[in-house]
Parts: C-alpha cells; sequence; structure tokens
C-alpha cells in the first residue's frame, strides 16, 4: 500500500473539498505523460491505473503477440506472453505491467508539474462551487500570514481568502491568529490556473451586512438600505427607509439604547456611523446628513450638478470633515459636487458683487423700484421712507442696513437684495 499517496487523497478530500477521483485522475494523467517519456521511442500504448483504496501505482503496456519479435518497445514472444496469459494467440494484444527506465526523478518531476496544474484546476473549481454564490456576504476567519505591503491571507477553512492592504483600513492592525471578519469582495481566476477570494472591510457593502446581520427588520426587507456611502476607518452615512409606516427605520437601526449600532461600531474599530431618514429629494436628504447643522443658504446648479451651501462659521469645521471627507460624503450621498461656504465669506462676495453691480453704468438702476424687484407694495414703501428709492440705492447697502427697516429682517434683506442682483445679473 502507498501510504503516502492515500494520505494525500485523504487530507486534499478533507481540507480542500477536492474529491478523491479528481485527484486520481489528475494523478493517473501526469504519470502517463511520465511513463511515456520514460519508454523509449514513446511508442506503447500506455495507460497508468491507481487504486484508490490503496494508492498502488500500476503502469500498463499493450503489446502485440509475435513468432519473432522486432521492434521490442511494441512486441512480445508468444513463449513469454503466454507465461502472463496463456490462453493468448498470436495477433493478440495482451496487457503487461511494465516499469519504464528511468521512470524515477525525471518522471516525479514531470508527474510533479501536472499534478500541481490539475490540483489548481480542481481547487478553483472548489473555490468556484462554494463561494461564487456567495458574494457580499461575510465570512470569517484567522489571519494566517502577513506578505508583502501589509496584505493578509485569511484562513477561511477550506480556503485561504486574500485581505489586501487597500482593502482594510489604514487604521486597523493585524497579527498572526487574529480573528477578522471580512466581505467575500470577489472570486478571480489567478494566472497560474488557480483561483483565489478577495476580501474586503473597507467596501460600503461590509457595512450594509453587518447591519442586515444585526437589523432584522433590514434581513426581512421591512427596512431598505437606499443609500450608503463610507470613508473607511472615518465614518459612514447611510440612508434607510421602512416598508412599514408603524416601523421607524433610523430607531430600528440604533436598537434599544443604541445597542444594535454599537455592536457595528465595535466591529468597525469606532468609525462613526449616521443614520440617515432617506428623502428622494437631494436637498431634503442633504439637510438631514448636516443635522444639527442650519444651512443657511442653498444654491442648486443642476446643470453642473453642484449643491453650494452656506452655514454658520462655526459650523464650517464640522460639516466640513478631516481633510474635506465629511463634505465628500454629504455630496455622494445627495449625488451632486457639494461646495460649502463660510456666512463671512458669502456676504463679503455678496457686498462685493452688489457694490460691482452698483457703479455700473446702467440708467436703470437709477430708476423707481417696481413689484417685480421687492415682494410687495409695502416693502417699497418702507424702503422708499428710508431712503433706498431705486435699485442702485439698495444694492449700495449691505443686508444689515436693509435690517435696521421696522419692517425688513435680516432674511427679507437677502431676498431683496438676491432679486434685485437676478434681474440685473
Amino acid at each position: 500500500m502507498n501510504k503516502d499517496l492515500v494520505a494525500i487523497f485523504e487530507y486534499l478530500e478533507r481540507e480542500k473539498g477536492i474529491k478523491r477521483d479528481v485527484v486520481i485522475s489528475a494523478i493517473e494523467e501526469s504519470l502517463y505523460v511520465a511513463a511515456r517519456k520514460s519508454i523509449h521511442g514513446g511508442l506503447i500504448n500506455v495507460s497508468v491505473q491507481v487504486n484508490p483504496k490503496t494508492g498502488d501505482i500500476n503502469v500498463i503496456a499493450q503489446k502485440e503477440v509475435v513468432e519473432l519479435v522486432t521492434i521490442p518497445e511494441e512486441e512480445i514472444s508468444l513463449a513469454e506472453a503466454r507465461v502472463l496469459h496463456p490462453d493468448c494467440e498470436l495477433g493478440q494484444f495482451v496487457d503487461i505491467s511494465v516499469i519504464p527506465q528511468n521512470f524515477g526523478r525525471i518522471a516525479a518531476h514531470t508527474a510533479g508539474q501536472i499534478i500541481s496544474q490539475k490540483l489548481r484546476h480542481a481547487e478553483r473549481d472548489v473555490i468556484y462551487e462554494e463561494y461564487r454564490h456567495r458574494i457580499n456576504e461575510i465570512v470569517s476567519g484567522t489571519v494566517k500570514k502577513v506578505i508583502r505591503e501589509k496584505t493578509l491571507i485569511i484562513d477561511l477553512g477550506k480556503v485561504e481568502g486574500i485581505l489586501p492592504s487597500r482593502f482594510y483600513p489604514k487604521t486597523e492592525e493585524y497579527n498572526l491568529g487574529d480573528r477578522v471578519q471580512a466581505l467575500l469582495f470577489e472570486v478571480r481566476d489567478t494566472e497560474n490556473g488557480g483561483a483565489e477570494v478577495i476580501l474586503s472591510r473597507s467596501h460600503p457593502e461590509f457595512v450594509a451586512q453587518l447591519f442586515s446581520q444585526e437589523v432584522p427588520e433590514i434581513a426581512d426587507d421591512t427596512i431598505v438600505i437606499e443609500k450608503i456611502v463610507r470613508a473607511a476607518g472615518y465614518r459612514t452615512k447611510i440612508a434607510v427607509s421602512s416598508q412599514d409606516p408603524k416601523v421607524d427605520p433610523v430607531g430600528a437601526c440604533v436598537g434599544v439604547r443604541g445597542n444594535r449600532v454599537k455592536n457595528i461600531i465595535r466591529e468597525l474599530n469606532n468609525e462613526k456611523i449616521d443614520i440617515i431618514p432617506f428623502n428622494s429629494d437631494a436637498t431634503t436628504l442633504l439637510k438631514s446628513s448636516l443635522a444639527p447643522i442650519e444651512i443657511k443658504k442653498m444654491i442648486v446648479d443642476e446643470q453642473r450638478n453642484v449643491i453650494t451651501i452656506v452655514i454658520n462659521d462655526e459650523d464650517y469645521p464640522v460639516a466640513l470633515g478631516k481633510g474635506g471627507r465629511n463634505a465628500r460624503l454629504n455630496g455622494e450621498l445627495c449625488g451632486s459636487d457639494l461646495q460649502i461656504q463660510k456666512m463671512s465669506h458669502y456676504k463679503a462676495n455678496m457686498n462685493l458683487e452688489h457694490a460691482q453691480m452698483a457703479s455700473a453704468d446702467d440708467p436703470t438702476l437709477d430708476e423707481p423700484l417696481t413689484i417685480e424687484e421687492v415682494s410687495s407694495r409695502m416693502i417699497i414703501e418702507s424702503l422708499i421712507s428710508a431712503g433706498y428709492d431705486t435699485p442702485r440705492k439698495v444694492l449700495n447697502a449691505t443686508p444689515e442696513q436693509l435690517a435696521i427697516i421696522p419692517e425688513i429682517s435680516l432674511e427679507m434683506a437677502d431676498k431683496i437684495l438676491e432679486k434685485i442682483r437676478k434681474k440685473r445679473g
């Protein structure tokens, strides 16, 4: 009995999930090639048989029974043949067990190469069969080794997964033996004919799947994750809706005393998570995402797909976020390029623009104010009483100066100036 070969069969079946008949077929094919190379001329009809239970290997050659042997590689005398097969006759082909010359180191090397290739293909098929339907599922394993550029090899059981350093946050560090949960991101072919399982902890879908595990209402489709954006290791923003008006989507995701979202934050090593009620209107969604920051002014440029917001100066650092990441996430969430201005900068720019417009050589700026430029007759009268009876005089004033007039608030002053600017711009 070839115990080593039997041990290989059992290991590949148990650890790699490769069936014994697949392994035996690969070994028989490789040994056949090696045997043909080892036999002079390569003319003999050779077959190789491996016993699946004992691991014994038989190399069988077919030779023609002849009266006089002229080609030893292909022929056998009747007398010699009848020693092995007493009933054989001239002209028949008989099976003979042969041990080719040099069926040793060279043959073993050739066999080893082909076996490796065949087993890679067999292992690839096993990987595809088991994992191709599990894309975007969460799998877990242990760190088996750390290779170049901090890429992790994760032992998943039957196969090893690859967690490239670019697929997990820079804030995370791992050591051998650490337990890791990750998203099954991709199963892809390798150059040598095998397959590899690619994992990710930085993809937004990883967070979505964590919520699906933690929140039963997501798993049963009562709550839907409508949008999710992420700066891995820093912050995730997730917009959710409910198919049941009785179920609060945000509250369900947060959980009692925050238990559900805390578990996810713990898995993400304290990454911040913002859970927002979804709204199909981008501006409404943006307001919810920025809350409690108040948007003082919003300008939507649909043609350029840009949303510009103006906020109080003290809110600017939070709205922007470290390295501008919070602004980028909010822009991705609402599907637009988000630009944020401080109120002080916005006012300075508007005052400059109004002053430039007021200094223009335009006679219409000295004509009386009209209803189109001001919201009502009462407001026109209030402005005229205060000395602002033409568009030029209004443009030369700041919002604060106009807001001194009793009937005009600071917000109304902004609107009046904006109306005149648009009409004259």
